[in-house]
């Protein structure tokens, strides 16, 4: 199931030896989400159009939305809200803690965003997402449609206005981001370009300098979203490819293999060692000697 490519990978090969097959009814999964306040993991089933919600208590699975915009990524913001990228109804939302649903962005300059896909939140509150064309390609994943922003971009959402600001460009295809540890640059993965691109965050935290370097290229499959374990090691879900690791200084240090394109993967349990891994039609999980990030909420 691991298979190391540097040695410094070793490490992290020495929890479960299978993955556990917590659910199986997806038609394409994505955007794990782990809940600590409440031990759930939350992920979306995009063509069935529904957020699922799985108890780690009990082990129960059931729906937490339907219809849910054809929901991609989701993150939670300081406050501890679920903040959804709806790639069908081309916006922003969070939900409320008690259950209504506010719309953080759906325009840019009056314009309709294409389908927003992944979303971090960074300290200040500000909410970055990227904005690919997925969902108008077909009305498998989203609604068939046209674009409106002439482009493929990243943008930030400003915490204190609501104001939708344009960060970073030039991407054929941009999917999953994730701030560093220390929130000084923001990593980008390009599904189609199938590399990951990583930009210098500006001082007062509200712009990017710079085109953005690339930070590593995929050895195998395709990149989607990316997520840090608590050591700085980059995690890449890369659909054939599985869940492939790359060390701080973008050397490939190995990967698990997986049964299924993995899509998404999101660090998550009581120990913070737990990898999810939203595969095609399953949810998967691997008790791991990796730790994810400690959440941050203010």
């Amino acid at each position: 199931m691991y298979e190391v490519h540097d040695p410094r990978f070793e490490e992290c090969a020495l929890g479960d030896d299978r993955l556990e097959t917590l659910y199986d009814g997806c038609r394409w999964a994505e955007g794990p989400l782990y809940v600590p306040a409440g031990r759930y993991l939350l992920w979306s089933d995009i063509p069935n159009d529904r957020l699922l919600r799985w108890d780690e208590t009990t082990g129960a699975v059931g729906e937490f939305r339907a219809p849910a915009g054809f929901a991609n990524g989701n993150t939670l913001d300081r406050r501890g809200r679920l903040v959804s990228c709806e790639q069908g109804d081309r916006r922003v939302t969070r939900t409320e803690h008690d259950g209504t649903v506010t719309v953080l962005a759906d325009r840019h300059e009056g314009r309709r965003l294409n389908g927003p896909n992944d979303a971090a939140v960074r300290s200040d509150g500000s909410v970055w997402f990227s904005d690919p064309d997925f969902g108008l390609l077909s009305d498998y994943e989203g609604h068939r449609g046209e674009s409106e922003t002439g482009g493929l971009h990243v943008y930030r959402i400003d915490p204190a206005t609501g104001a939708v600001r344009r960060v970073a460009d030039g991407f054929a295809g941009p999917n999953g981001l994730v701030f560093s540890p220390d929130e000084h640059r923001l990593y980008v993965s390009d599904s189609r370009a199938n590399h990951v691109r990583v930009f210098d965050v500006t001082a007062d935290g509200d712009a990017l300098r710079g085109d953005g370097e690339v930070f590593a290229r995929c050895p195998e499959g395709r990149f989607d979203n990316i997520r840090f374990d608590d050591r700085g090691r980059l995690w890449a879900a890369a659909l054939d490819g599985g869940a492939q690791c790359f060390a701080d200084d973008g050397t490939y240090l190995g990967r698990v293999r997986t049964p299924e394109p993995v899509a998404n993967l999101a660090f998550g349990g009581a120990r913070r060692n737990r990898i999810f891994l939203t595969a095609t039609t399953s949810l998967y999980s691997l008790v791991s000697s990796v730790t994810g990030p400690r959440p941050r909420f203010a």
